[in-house]
């Protein structure tokens, strides 16, 4: 064994072992891999806890998916993997995972594309849903190649998350950049106020990639027509337009849409109503049900 794959073999147990210390997996779930050379892949083993492997663990496949090497077989969802490296030969590690709160947002098919954090902006741009498919089928890597190639962080629909990058501690990054940018989005939610990057703003932040050195397989785009039918051509950022502010007040609509039985809110917006304007409602409620009766 080379001594490159020996260093990559024990940076596996080390992305694994954070993982699952940081509650991105439970289980068994996950899997994680990365280029050994041109033609081979290092993959973590199916049935085995993210957090307890070894670096023998560890599966040498070729670009197929065909096990070259290793005791035990590859995730069955490294066909997800695959389609990564087919469309991204920039790419160099994948990492797939079930952060909570990322994952909560794929459920509730609620993209993380919000321009809410200059620092997701400057990373990620956006992370958009891939389709629904069944884990372990062809449909789960024909889902991903339609975002990957744009996009280093994937939410997949009531499944998980999947991030790719330059070498393992990069993909995991990226990770761990999706759940915190989660975890923010859904406080500011909660709390009823989401303050967004004005349009404007969005298109200086990009500008500003270059100077930082940071690397991204597509630019940002504010406007959704722009991003192709495929979600391909850039990364849409959902960027309120300004005339000056470059810090812009979103409408958030609370759970039902703010209207009881879960109407549409005026404008998709909250309702706001003083204790005043609430008596008087009830109250032509009560006389409307008493005229009624």
């Amino acid at each position: 064994m080379l001594p490159r794959e020996e260093e990559l073999r024990a940076l596996i147990c080390e992305v694994g072992r954070r993982v699952y210390a940081r509650g991105y997996v439970a289980s068994n779930d996950g899997n994680i891999s990365c280029r050994l050379d041109d033609r081979h892949l290092l993959a973590t083993p199916k049935s085995v806890s993210k957090g307890f492997m070894t670096p023998d663990m560890m599966v040498v496949t070729d670009m197929q998916g065909n096990k070259v090497a290793g005791h035990r077989d590859a995730s069955t969802e490294l066909k997800m993997h695959l389609a990564v490296y087919e469309m991204r030969p920039d790419v160099t590690a994948v990492v797939h995972a079930h952060p909570p709160l990322s994952t909560g947002f794929a459920v509730a098919g609620i993209p993380l594309n919000k321009s809410s954090l200059a620092e997701i902006i400057f990373s990620l741009g956006s992370v958009p849903i891939a389709e629904y498919a069944t884990p372990s089928t062809q449909e789960l890597p024909d889902a991903v190649k339609k975002y990957i190639t744009a996009h280093d962080g994937l939410l997949l629909a009531n499944h998980g998350a999947l991030t790719c990058g330059q070498d393992l501690l990069n993909a995991y990054y990226k990770m761990e950049t999706m759940e915190h940018f989660a975890q923010i989005t859904l406080v500011a939610r909660q709390l009823g106020r989401e303050n967004l990057i004005s349009r404007e703003e969005v298109d200086r932040l990009q500008g500003l990639r270059d100077f930082y050195g940071i690397k991204s397989p597509a630019p940002i785009c504010t406007d959704p027509s722009q991003a192709g039918a495929d979600g391909a051509t850039c990364q849409f950022v959902d960027a309120p337009a300004s005339d000056g502010p470059r810090i812009v007040p979103s409408p958030v609509v609370p759970p039902g849409g703010g209207l009881p039985g879960g109407g549409p809110g005026v404008g998709g917006g909250e309702i706001r109503l003083t204790y005043r304007e609430l008596a008087a409602l009830i109250a032509d409620a009560v006389r409307q049900v008493t005229r009624d009766a």
